[in-house]
């Protein structure tokens, strides 16, 4: 995907993932307070799910682009981040929807498992960058995204949690 793809796809998540994390389905109630709390969650989800995103393609200045940053080793550090320095929790968000987007809205696909492969593994979903359907295939591959993240969020465990907890709280499940 593009630049302007990967900011979109940043922004939406941003303010979707506000919105799962602050809106309780079953309870929620317009108000002030609620407005107030939702802005403040989208404010500090913003620059981490926003540098999360776009992080993948300085790649473009070094390295091999689509290869160097946009494989699993780097996802990895990006989820054990929180955990050794304990602040940046959804900078990984940012990452995986940027793999994600990646793989499923364009052509060429990512290097999963460099540096021990070059193989770039896509769907047959994606377009041309410079299509003119870039930005739909962005936001449907976003909506989707979001989908999935207020899937596990509403039913799985809690995205705002630390990963020791939530990784607690899925075993404890099974």
């Amino acid at each position: 995907m593009n630049k302007k793809g990967h900011v979109l796809n940043a922004i939406l998540l941003a303010l979707g993932l506000g919105v799962i994390l602050t809106v309780d389905p079953r309870s929620f109630e317009l108000t002030t307070d609620s407005l107030l709390l939702l802005g403040k969650k989208i404010g500090q989800l913003s620059l981490p799910v926003v540098l999360g995103a776009l992080f993948p393609d300085v790649d473009t200045a070094f390295g091999k682009h689509r290869k160097t940053l946009h494989n699993l080793p780097v996802l990895i550090a990006f989820l054990a981040f929180p955990v050794v320095f304990g602040n940046l929790q959804f900078v990984w968000i940012g990452v995986a929807t940027h793999y994600v987007l990646d793989m499923v809205g364009s052509k060429r696909g990512i290097a999963l498992f460099y540096p021990l492969s070059p193989q770039e593994y896509d769907l047959p979903t994606g377009v041309a960058t410079s299509s003119k359907y870039a930005d739909t295939v962005t936001v449907v591959i976003t909506v989707a995204e979001l989908g999935a993240l207020a899937g596990i969020h509403y039913y799985l465990f809690s995205l705002d949690v630390s990963l020791a907890t939530a990784t607690a709280s899925l075993v404890g499940s099974f």
